[in-house]
């Protein structure tokens, strides 16, 4: 096989009118003879990274866990190997096996995605020391930003600017010491966490007990430490963020920054590049700082340097994330850089060649999950039957499931991404909306409903959104504003029960655990899928009449209450893990506990009754 040419991105004149997106430029040789790489990944991103490598002439490998047996990005990719039961930490987790899957099907190389073992420098040291490209950051600058503590003192040292925090991992007595000195709200986050887990504000001391417990549960559970320490919380932040590239030869890159201040619960909803809230000396103090913390570290390839940006103009280091982001898109739509390219250049040696690309128009995304906005988004797990995405010009979708696809309560609910450019800012939200309302997705509940009616809402059209302000001022509107959506209908086309046009079916095999495509032909041809029942309004945890069952399958993390024990309305009753995220159960009405069948710890199935309240 000849060897792979990959370009080195130099942006066409033409971009400044059409921000097309494209990557333009002249060639270079590779240095090593790329022919296989495998992804460490599933969904989306899987699918997006099999995009790329596709473009460049490079096979694909796909693993996957049981659940995903007939998910997209096994289909997508050229080679597919089953990792083990749904369980991550059985399968996607596993760093053996996907070393074996890599060594039988001869991967020259392996991306990891982002989640799961994305920022594990353990396994960017197995992959390297099995004498594989790892395209990602060196292990030392992993370990040094994966670790919030280090990452912070890494800050001061390169002198970005950074709220005060604490030097180390604390307990209740040195939480209560950093509140005492700086004053509440504090902010406890997770030592090796990041991406909004095991994040709790804290507004007063008798909130900090509860909170210091939650955050540290929940950094066990995602990231197997629960290790937590404090900051000076900001008040109604915006999330600035800045995207660099860096080489092997100390070369960085700054790519301009995004704004991903459209949140719930720490979890980002909506991007956007570049931020509506940073002007041009702004922007250079971001890129100074984020390219002066990379080169402090060592880095290479992709990541993103997360800042808060006061209500006053006060910047703020929050973290390093070494990997490719979810919200890469809108960076290289207003940039016309492939980053997943860049990645791979830059893990075979290469040069960037150049120190800052100008941004140009503006670019919005929006994560489209399976959880229902009517129903305090609760995680919506199930079969699509039917799935329409937008096309036209300056319209992208990247998407992990289709229809007749199953989506998995084991992991996170996000099922594709819509991402619209504009020439400006007004002209990319008007596209986005217009995306949304021809974005049709059945079967199961999605984001949808909400973005359509957080675009058209008169503070995001102005860009004065903050960190907090979908829980603190929009959430009370959706229920009205969510009554203003028409509902969109699948097309014919959009479903996947009809007829095949020829007799025959496409099924999957797995031979040691290889993944085999072959086709059958009958008489029928059709593949035929039933519609989920209608998902009921009511609210999450409440049953019929006095009864509280679980609204969907997952295990109970913590239970708040007793036989016996009086409640109100609205009372907390336990909490539900499911599809990676902690869900309320509440008391649906006053009265008295009389049965109580769960404790922490246990698994329930969807339906399970959980209380009976008299």
């Amino acid at each position: 096989m000849p060897e792979t040419r990959l370009e080195q991105p130099v942006q066409d004149p033409r971009c400044a009118e059409v921000g097309c997106g494209v990557v333009h430029g002249a060639a270079d040789t590779i240095t090593r003879v790329l022919r296989t790489v495998l992804i460490a990944n599933r969904g989306e991103i899987a699918v997006r990274i099999m995009r790329t490598l596709r473009d460049l002439g490079l096979r694909s490998v796909a693993v996957y866990s049981e659940a995903d047996r007939d998910s997209l990005h096994v289909e997508t990719a050229d080679e597919a190997y089953l990792l083990g039961p749904p369980v991550a930490a059985e399968s996607y987790l596993r760093i053996d096996k996907i070393l074996e899957a890599a060594s039988r099907s001869k991967a020259d190389a392996i991306h990891p995605g982002y989640g799961f073992l994305a920022e594990n420098e353990a396994f960017a040291r197995a992959v390297e020391d099995a004498g594989l490209a790892w395209i990602g950051p060196p292990p030392e600058a992993m370990a040094s930003m994966g670790d919030k503590v280090s990452a912070r003192k890494t800050a001061i040292e390169a002198a970005v600017p950074i709220v005060p925090g604490t030097s180390e991992a604390v307990d209740t007595k040195g939480a209560r010491a950093f509140a005492k000195e700086h004053g509440y709200p504090i902010a406890l986050k997770a030592v090796m966490g990041g991406g909004g887990k095991a994040f709790r504000v804290v507004r007063s001391e008798e909130e900090l007990d509860e909170a210091l417990e939650g955050a540290a549960r929940e950094a066990q559970a995602y990231f197997g430490d629960a290790s937590v320490f404090c900051e000076r919380y900001v008040d109604r932040p915006r999330h600035v963020e800045a995207q660099i590239l860096a080489d092997a030869k100390g070369g960085v890159a700054f790519l301009g920054e995004r704004d991903c201040s459209t949140q719930r619960r720490h979890q980002k909803l909506i991007e956007e590049a570049p931020s509506p809230a940073v002007d041009e000396d702004l922007r250079n103090a971001i890129g100074e700082a984020a390219v002066a913390l990379a080169k402090a570290v060592g880095y290479r390839s992709a990541g993103t340097i997360e800042f808060l940006l006061s209500p006053g103009g006060e910047l703020s280091f929050l973290e390093m994330n070494t990997r490719l982001q979810v919200e890469h898109p809108v960076t290289e739509l207003v940039c016309g850089v492939d980053l997943v390219a860049e990645q791979i250049r830059i893990a075979d040696g290469q040069a960037l060649g150049y120190e800052a690309i100008t941004p140009r128009g503006h670019a919005i995304e929006c994560r489209i999950n399976a959880e229902d906005p009517a129903m305090n988004f609760l995680p919506s797990p199930g079969t699509i039957t039917a799935w329409d995405a937008p096309t036209g010009p300056f319209v992208r979708v990247d998407e992990g499931f289709g229809a007749g696809r199953t989506i998995p309560q084991d992991y996170d609910s996000l099922v594709a991404k819509l991402i619209c450019f504009g020439t400006n800012r007004e002209q990319a939200r008007k596209r986005t909306l217009q995306a949304l309302a021809s974005f049709v997705i059945e079967g199961v509940a999605t984001t949808i409903p909400f973005h359509r009616a957080f675009l058209d809402h008169k503070v995001f059209a102005k860009g004065d959104v903050y960190t907090r302000f979908v829980e603190d001022e929009f959430l009370e509107q959706l229920p009205d504003l969510l009554e203003k959506v028409e509902p969109q209908q699948a097309k014919a086309s959009a479903s996947s029960t009809a007829p095949a046009a020829e007799a025959k079916r496409d099924i999957a095999v797995e031979v040691g655990g290889r993944r085999y495509d072959v086709t059958l032909w009958d008489r029928d041809g059709r593949r035929v899928f039933r519609p989920l029942e209608k998902r009921s309004s009511h609210h999450a945890g409440a049953g019929a009449h006095d009864e509280v069952r679980a609204p969907m399958q997952g295990k109970i993390l913590k239970v708040l209450v007793e036989q016996g024990q009086e409640v109100e309305a609205g009372d907390l009753l336990c909490t539900l893990e499911a599809m990676k995220m902690e869900n309320h159960v509440i008391a649906p009405r006053e009265g008295t506990i009389v049965e109580l069948n769960v404790e922490a710890g246990t698994t329930v199935d969807t339906g399970a009754l959980i209380a009976v309240i008299e």
